[in-house]
């Protein structure tokens, strides 16, 4: 009976490990170093992922000793007309409270997203807010990329430049088709859904893009799916800059993470594993 009881013991129980495109187990520092040398960094998270939200300050804090104010952030949670306030905060022009609590910011802020503000506002780095007014995207998910034109001209500068480009066969945007039962005669999918994903990756590069310098590296926080398989926000990038140099990280969670499922090679540059039964944040 003992002799079964420490079996199921034995070993530890790491939180996460860290594996390549090719399933390789790799250090966290060999992580970091490969980020140095990047132009464009994405973290790309679960967003309820405890593991994801403290590995994103640190991969900040160790980026940050050697780039110090060549490092510029940006995330998926802040949309582009929450910029001047985001800046009048980390120029102390406002009081944290008033930026709290008229900034639209997502429910879990205080514990996964304000670290990493509050590291940009002691540090003062620049923190860019990337992503599509939510109003926006509703309007591409009801009309599609029409749907902009009308907008007013001051509104078109929260997004990317019309026309879009898009391209509905990349995996990501296909396989919200394909999850929700495809575009059968008898389907009521919406076929504006991906183009409502591919306005938020289209506006996160052109965010990017607008603020990054030669010499900088620009980290990048969004969910994990945003940027796996090389697609959606890269693939928008690479459209305008193919010369960039680009690094991508992925969470995933598994029953075991011991070794990597096949399915989740080539996801990443850098694939952190975390258990499923890991604690959510939400």
């Amino acid at each position: 009976m003992l002799v079964i009881l420490f079996a199921a013991m034995k070993g530890d129980k790491p939180a996460y490990i860290i594996y390549d495109a090719e399933g390789k187990e790799v250090k966290y520092k060999n992580m970091v170093e490969a980020a140095l040398k990047a132009d464009i960094v994405f973290f790309g998270e679960q967003h309820n992922n405890p593991i994801s939200h403290w590995l994103e300050l640190e991969v900040t804090k160790d980026l940050y000793a050697k780039k110090k104010g060549n490092l510029i952030l940006g995330a998926e949670m802040f949309e582009t007309d929450n910029q001047l306030i985001l800046d009048e905060y980390l120029s102390g022009q406002i009081a944290q409270k008033n930026f709290e609590k008229e900034a639209k910011l997502w429910d879990n802020y205080q514990t996964d997203y304000k670290p990493l503000v509050e590291f940009a506002n002691t540090n003062k780095l620049p923190f860019v807010a990337t992503n599509i007014p939510r109003r926006y995207a509703a309007v591409v998910n009801k009309k599609g990329f029409e749907g902009l034109d009308s907008l007013d001209t001051d509104a078109k500068t929260y997004f990317a430049p019309l026309p879009v480009k898009y391209d509905p066969e990349l995996k990501g945007y296909k396989s919200m088709i394909e999850m929700m039962g495809g575009m059968g005669a008898s389907s009521h999918v919406n076929e504006n859904l991906p183009k409502a994903q591919a306005i938020k990756d289209a506006t996160m590069a052109n965010s990017i893009l607008k603020n990054w310098k030669p010499g900088t590296t620009f980290l990048h926080y969004n969910g994990a799916y945003h940027t796996d398989n090389y697609e959606g926000i890269i693939w928008y990038l690479k459209q305008e800059k193919p010369e960039l140099k680009i690094l991508t990280i992925s969470t995933i969670e598994q029953d075991t993470i011991d070794s990597m499922k096949d399915e989740s090679l080539k996801l990443a540059d850098y694939i952190i594993c975390v258990p499923t039964e890991m604690t959510k944040t939400y």
